[in-house]
């Protein structure tokens, strides 16, 4: 099983390229799907923060509190959204304690991290990368 770790923030320089990537895998363009956030934490002196899903271990909190089943564990660590289950309540989102499921407005339903490795592809400055878990 795989996901996406931050190797090294110190690194980040909050160029959102793995922001564009992970939108890009719906051939969308700018930020609108991503499930990857880079945050300033007080700009190029203080810093960023990259939030993305760290495959918590069984049960997921997320998991835990959707009502209907639409968060399944995935096989190792992590979840995986059941779309047709989902009645976009939006518990998943408050859930998480890192803050790394986010909303898609325009399908009304949680973003989850798929673990596809898209974004650690275009970050040229290794903060990012999938791995083996």
């Amino acid at each position: 099983m795989k996901r996406i770790s931050v190797v090294d923030p110190e690194r980040c320089v909050g160029c959102q390229m793995c922001m564009f990537a992970c939108t890009r895998r719906f051939s969308l363009g700018g930020f609108g799907r991503s499930t990857i956030h880079v945050k300033s934490v007080g700009g190029i002196e203080r810093g960023f923060v990259v939030v993305v899903c760290r495959a918590c271990d069984k049960p997921a909190p997320c998991a835990r509190v959707c009502p209907t089943g639409a968060l399944a564990s995935r096989d190792g660590k992590g979840v995986k959204l059941i779309r047709d289950k989902c009645i976009g309540c939006g518990k998943c989102v408050e859930a998480c304690p890192i803050g790394a499921v986010f909303w898609d407005e325009e399908a009304g339903k949680p973003a989850i991290c798929v673990y596809c490795g898209y974004c650690a592809d275009y970050c040229e400055y290794g903060v990012i990368k999938l791995e083996e878990v």
